[in-house]
Formats: C-alpha cells, structure tokens, sequence
C-alpha cells in the first residue's frame, strides 16, 4: 500500500508540475541553458522567501501521509484529476526563467521606443509639412520679387538718368520718403526749361498718408550761392539740385530724389490710364481751348484738336492734352488755384493707376517713362515699386505752401513775391508729415 501511495504522489507532482508548465507562455525546457537561474514570480512581499512546496529530498512520514493524501478509495486515475474539459484553476505562481525576463523587458523597452519613434516621426511630419510650405512661400516670393526686378529694369531702361552728387542724401527719412515731382516747360526730355509746377510727394510710414504738397513759385525765399528770389528761379540757377537745397533749407524737410517730367509726358500719363474725371466751370472750359490752341501748335496738329463744348460745366471727362491744359491755367484765381487743378489731375491719376499697370501697361512705360528724367536708381526704383501695395492703404492728402495766414503779398526789387512766415510752415510739415509734435 505505502508504494503504491507513493507512486499515485509521484505521478500527481508529475501531472501538477506539467500543468505549470504549460500556464508559463514561451517557456522552452530544451533550449535553456544548464546553467541558468530560475526566478519565481508569486504574490510575496519582497525580499520573502517562496516556500518550497514540492520539496524533493524530504521523506514523509505516515502521520504526515494520511493527513495530506486523500483516501485510496477516492483516487480517480490521473487522466479523470486533470480533466482536458474542465476550467483551469488559477495558480498564483509562475517559474520563469531569466533569459525570459530578460526578453520582455526588452519586449516592453521596444514597445516604448517604437511608441516614442511614432511621436516623433508624427512630429518630423508636422515639421517637414511646415517646411515644404516655407520653401513654396519662397519660391514664390523668388519668382515675384524675381519678376518684379525685371519689369522695373525694363521701365528703368526707358528713363533719363542723370547722376549729381552735390545733393545727395536717403531717400527714406525718418519714417518718411520723398521725392520732388518737377512739371517742367520744356517740350523735350531733360531738365531744360523752366520750373512749371513743383509737386512734394512725401509718403509717411507714421501717419499712413500719401502727402501731394504743392510749392508756390511765387513764395520769395533764401538760395543758396545766390540772391533771395522767386523759388522757381533755384531750379532756372541750378536745376534739380539746387531746387531740392533751397526747398530743404527754407522748409526743414529733407527731399534729394526728384523727377523731372514735361508736357509730354503729364499728357501721355493721362492718357495712359484712360483720362480723368474732373469738374470744370464754364470759364475753365474756354480756357482750357485756349491753353490747347499753344500746345496744337507745338505737335503740329490741327488749331481745334481736342477742343472741348463750350457750353460745357459739371463732370467732364478729359483726356492728356486737355488735362494739360486745364492745369496750366493761371488766368482764373491765384497761383493757389493753379496749383490746386494740378492737385487735382494727379489725384485722380493716382487713383486710376493700378488698373492700368494691369490693362495698359505698355501705354505707361512708351508714354511716360522716355520724358522723365530722375536720379533715383534703379535699386531705389525698386524700393518704391515693393511700396505700391501699402499705398494703396493710405489716405492721399493735398496741400499747398505757404499755409493760408503764413503769407502777405509784397514787391521785393519790383518782383511781386509771397513773403512767408516759414517758422508755421516748418512746424506744419514736421507735424503733418513727418508725426512729429
């Protein structure tokens, strides 16, 4: 009986152990090492010793025997103890060994790299889609900028050049850029000829304004190197130049680009953007067929071309040469009103602009550009077309100098000038156009 009960134990352990062994995933007997540890995991406190429950070499004794084995008549042989059928019973513990620890450790090591690997190739795409967006930007900016340099070549190479260094100075100034727009007489390109109409366009990054400031030529003032006289005698002395240093010294302002353009030109400029839309007295109507019969004559067209209705008054389109005319009438009104009808065509020029860069481009740079005559450069030229989109934000303001009040008439060596206060003037334009207080 006691062998047989050993037997029945034996073949129990056997079965018991073959059933742990197949709860443990991966556990392969064969290929482990001789020499390799054995690691327990169970549900003990750390540090605890596992208690041997199977131990191989302790003998046991009958009291021992009959305490833990069952009775013989209740043994059901081992294939009815481990039904295949029936639900496994949990076991606590499980043997494992430690290259297995060891392989999901790395399992779980791997699990997290490749977690932290996707994080960042999701971010590398975030950063390579932001990337690619920058470099199309840029090329795009390549391709406008690039074709922009090109167009303004093109224009640049239809202008009149001319490079004097006596007055020289930036052409942005504390916030504000600035350019002298001479109407000349001269019936050619150059700076020939008198000093028609003088024109300060001044463009303040400070006030956002488009400045159209016109200069009396009657106002006496201080030119350098010479006796005071009429301001448009600076320009008849020494050109642009010494026009620009007179107007600096008696204003505070600080002008040293100009563009000189004569009558052809202000009348293909016109014409360029389609003509203008104006009101006109009936006095100014029969004025402007006047001031046409002179300029007919000069380009040898018929007396009455482009003639206008003289029972006409109220909103009258014009084209270049009765613009031309309209603006160089000095018979209706002071030199104020002169210059105020100049005002008046630029404005509606300058509105009318953009839209012909765009429909009649080629009108613009064959009408206009062959009669100016600059000393911007080239470079310079392009800073001020990278400008045109801001400016059209900007608010367009006309004025004229003297201000009213700052003025008297008067006859200086039997010249009948405008005697000018211009302390108010200097402190108009520093407040006005350059934002100061």
């Amino acid at each position: 009986m006691r062998k047989d009960t050993e037997n029945e134990m034996e073949q129990i352990q056997k079965g018991l152990e073959q059933f742990l062994e197949r709860e443990v995933d991966g556990v392969r007997e064969d290929s482990r090492p001789e020499d390799e540890e054995e690691f327990w995991e169970t549900d003990a406190e750390d540090g605890e010793e596992e208690p041997d429950y199977f131990p191989e070499d302790e003998e046991f004794s009958g009291e021992r025997d009959a305490d833990f084995l069952p009775d013989e008549d209740s043994f059901r042989d081992e294939k009815d103890f481990f039904p295949e059928d029936e639900e496994e019973v949990p076991v606590e513990k499980k043997r494992i060994s430690r290259r297995e620890a060891e392989d999901r450790s790395m399992g779980r090591r791997r699990e997290q790299k490749e977690e932290n690997q996707s994080g960042r190739t999701g971010k590398k795409k975030k950063h390579s889609g932001l990337k690619k967006f920058l470099i199309f930007i840029l090329i795009l900016l390549a391709i406008f900028f690039g074709g922009l340099y090109l167009a303004v070549g093109v224009v640049y190479d239809q202008m009149n050049y001319e490079q004097n260094e006596s007055v020289s100075g930036p052409l942005k100034e504390n916030g504000v850029t600035s350019v002298l727009l001479i109407g000349s007489d001269s019936r050619t390109s150059g700076t020939e000829g008198r000093s028609d109409a003088m024109i300060l366009i001044t463009i303040s990054d400070r006030t956002k304004t488009v400045h159209m400031t016109s200069l009396l030529r009657d106002m006496y003032v201080e030119i350098p190197g010479h006796d005071g006289n009429r301001l448009n005698a600076a320009y008849a002395y020494g050109g642009p130049e010494l026009l620009m240093e007179t107007i600096n010294q008696n204003f505070g302002t600080g002008v040293y680009h100009y563009a000189v353009v004569n009558f052809e030109a202000f009348a293909n400029l016109v014409d360029a953007v389609g003509g203008v839309e104006l009101e006109l007295t009936n006095e100014e109507v029969q004025w402007v067929n006047a001031y046409l019969n002179e300029y007919n004559e000069l380009r040898g067209m018929p007396m009455e071309t482009d003639y206008l209705d003289t029972s006409l008054s109220g909103n009258i389109h014009l084209n270049g040469a009765q613009a031309l005319a309209y603006c160089r009438n000095r018979y209706i009104g002071t030199d104020f009103a002169r210059t105020q009808r100049q005002r008046n065509v630029l404005s509606a020029v300058m509105k009318k602009l953009p839209g012909a860069l765009i429909t009649n481009p080629g009108g613009l740079i064959n009408g206009l550009f062959p009669n100016l005559t600059t000393n911007l450069t080239q470079g310079e030229c392009m800073r001020l077309a990278m400008m045109a989109g801001k400016l059209l934000t900007y608010d367009i303001v006309q004025d004229s100098l003297p201000l009213d009040g700052t003025y008297s008439n008067a006859t200086i060596r039997e010249m009948s000038v405008l005697q000018v206060d211009f302390d108010q003037n200097r402190a108009y334009i520093r407040k006005e156009i350059y934002g100061e207080e």
